[in-house]
């Protein structure tokens, strides 16, 4: 028998908060179940259906979630090699009692499937077990991914909400476009208080700074 193991990100894009991954795996037999739930990609799905899946899930799957924190994106040479590091590191964690055959299927961020695929592939541990595959749009593809898709988002939007509660703010959703979360930003981008919240690595971030520096230089 060959198992079924899913993996997809939540929150790449932000330039607040950190970006997660999640993987869920189970035998291929139950991925019909998933169906029934109504898992698809996150994206699709009002908060409380997608809430409602996250804890079916849960309950009955093992899975494995890897979080990175915006300091650590921002430390890192480039998201993609960061992403497939997590990915590997999931497959590693849920394969690691396992002997049979793992079909992995990963929803790619690189638009080079191909180098992302051995940029993974490399950091597997066990890969006479693994059989992978990375795809674009594989959360709308397979309810596998789609069920990886939603804990990565559900944990997420966790992750953003405690940040909320703990600086006793609301910047939004951390997406570049939000109107809040651009105030939030033009305001607290030099505030040592958000430090751990913010990626200094994101263009709008970093032509704040550049603003900045340019205005001091014409005052002396």
């Amino acid at each position: 028998m060959t198992l079924l193991l899913g993996i997809d990100d939540a929150g790449r894009g932000p330039v607040l908060g950190p970006m997660v991954l999640a993987g869920v795996i189970i035998e291929p037999s139950e991925e019909q179940t998933i169906k029934n739930w109504g898992a698809k990609d996150s994206k699709l799905l009002t908060p409380k259906k997608r809430g409602e899946i996250k804890e079916n899930i849960e309950n009955r799957y093992k899975h494995h979630i890897e979080t990175s924190s915006p300091k650590e994106i921002d430390n890192h040479k480039n998201l993609n090699t960061l992403e497939a590091e997590k990915a590997a590191k999931i497959i590693n964690e849920l394969t690691k009692d396992i002997r049979e055959k793992v079909q992995v299927i990963i929803d790619c961020p690189s638009v080079n499937i191909e180098s992302w695929t051995n940029d993974v592939q490399k950091l597997i541990r066990k890969p006479e077990i693994i059989q992978l595959s990375c795809e674009h749009k594989a959360d709308l593809n397979h309810p596998i991914v789609s069920a990886a898709s939603i804990i990565a988002k559900e944990k997420r939007e966790d992750e953003i909400y405690k940040l909320k509660l703990q600086l006793k703010t609301d910047f939004g959703s951390g997406y570049p476009a939000d109107p809040k979360t651009k105030e939030f930003i033009a305001e607290n981008f030099d505030n040592p208080k958000y430090n751990t919240i913010i990626r200094f690595s994101w263009n709008t971030v970093k032509k704040l700074i550049k603003a900045k520096e340019a205005n001091q230089q014409k005052l002396f």
